[in-house]
């Protein structure tokens, strides 16, 4: 099947359950992002900075980019100027940086942040006591170029069904009790990204805003040729 023929089977099913569909596009060409584009999709989410730059600045004006990999402090002024939104804020220290970096590009970027849900090692994340000392926070309170619209979290690899759907449960009782806490009077917190192309149903079912989706759209991911610099 196409890449138009694959983004019409996720759009047609999310579309009428409201969930968002980032396309992941990850090692992907930029003529296969430019096809997803004429096939309708609008929000691509990429891992890797450079990459993200490199795409950005061939493909649509248009396009809402969202940032999903592990973000380093010292490469978020390479995508402040254009990044919708960055899903993967794991730390007071990254934080701040954005809203510097926001600041001085005279936006104010939203993010989600990453919570640790996974029962392994690998993943990045906010514990669930991180996220809520970060949030009672002073240096949060001063931030002025950032906007918290909800959280992201990525569940075990190879996980039972069972775990998975536990691991994202946990999420959305998080958020709720957030939400209550830090953002009961802001509409904009209200998104919860979690599930890809193998756990989305669940993430849907547990209460997913967003979900997404990389290899069941693109099929298999092209050669690494990206490199990150220091």
């Amino acid at each position: 099947m196409s890449i138009a023929d694959n983004l019409l089977k996720y759009k047609n099913e999310l579309d009428e359950i409201a969930v968002k569909l980032i396309a992941v596009s990850k090692y992907q060409e930029p003529a296969a992002v430019q096809e997803a584009y004429e096939a309708g999709q609008r929000v691509f989410g990429e891992n890797i900075v450079q990459e993200l730059v490199d795409k950005q600045a061939q493909l649509p004006q248009d396009i809402e980019w969202h940032l999903i990999g592990h973000l380093q402090t010292n490469k978020v002024k390479y995508i402040a100027p254009f990044i919708s939104l960055i899903q993967s804020v794991d730390s007071l220290k990254l934080l701040l940086e954005i809203d510097k970096q926001a600041a001085k590009n005279k936006r104010v970027i939203d993010c989600l942040l990453q919570i640790y849900i996974a029962d392994e090692d690998t993943k990045f994340g906010l514990g669930f006591d991180e996220v809520i000392e970060l949030l009672r926070s002073e240096e949060f309170a001063q931030l002025k170029n950032v906007r918290i619209v909800g959280l992201m979290g990525i569940a075990s690899n190879n996980a039972q069904e069972k775990q998975t759907l536990d691991e994202f449960t946990e999420l959305k009782v998080l958020f709720d009790g957030i939400k209550v806490s830090f953002f009961r009077k802001e509409e904009s917190f209200k998104e919860i990204s979690m599930g890809m192309s193998g756990d989305y149903k669940l993430a849907i079912e547990a209460g997913s805003t967003m979900v997404r989706v990389g290899s069941s759209i693109f099929g298999k991911r092209k050669i690494k040729h990206w490199k990150e610099e220091a």
